[in-house]
């Protein structure tokens, strides 16, 4: 298992912790950005860091491992790798957060909702509505990061690789943009 310093490390080695004034996700803005891709093009560094995530779950009889597309897809991939299940994805459709491409889950199945960075879990709870609303059994939540420092909690077993305590604010609020020296880049995937 990585230390929070070790996990880290290999985060900022990849190049996925960066630095400026980014429009998050969730619509708040702030000064430092997680972008799991930029790890996650590395197999060697994804195995690693996700074996920790699969090594919390691996005596939870899990059946299949969920994300959110785009982020979850990888995670979700290694991680049912690792664990010798299936791997499927959620992905919006006309807005709304839902199974596509034939994938399913059977009732009473037990899932491993995974994704790369949290940080108001809003994704994450669409995933959970989705696997509850087909009848699975969520069996816990990894992350890769949590940037809301263990503040998010789904009323599951839960576990995150890198906690990490990112500050950010609602645009209104946002010192960078008062400064108005450099406008919030969105550098995800919904950008």
């Amino acid at each position: 298992m990585l230390s929070n310093q070790e996990a880290l490390a290999v985060f900022l080695d990849s190049g996925a912790l960066m630095e400026g004034h980014f429009k998050l996700t969730s619509g708040r803005h702030s000064n430092q950005y997680m972008q799991c891709a930029q790890l996650l093009k590395y197999p060697d560094m994804t195995e690693k860091v996700v074996s920790n995530l699969t090594e919390q779950f691996k005596d939870d009889h899990i059946d299949i491992v969920i994300g959110p597309a785009m982020g979850g897809i990888i995670v979700a991939y290694e991680a049912a790798r690792q664990l010798g299940k299936p791997a499927i994805f959620t992905e919006r459709e006309n807005g709304v957060m839902a199974l596509r491409r034939g994938f399913q889950i059977q009732p009473g199945q037990r899932v491993l909702v995974v994704e790369d960075v949290i940080t108001t879990g809003g994704s994450v709870k669409e995933v959970i509505d989705v696997v509850e609303k087909l009848g699975g059994i969520v069996a816990g939540v990894g992350v890769l990061v949590d940037r809301s420092n263990g503040q998010v909690t789904f009323g599951v077993k839960q576990t995150a690789v890198l906690t990490m305590d990112i500050t950010s604010w609602q645009q209104a609020d946002c010192p960078l943009c008062k400064e108005g020296k450099t406008e919030a880049i969105k550098p995800g995937s919904r950008s």
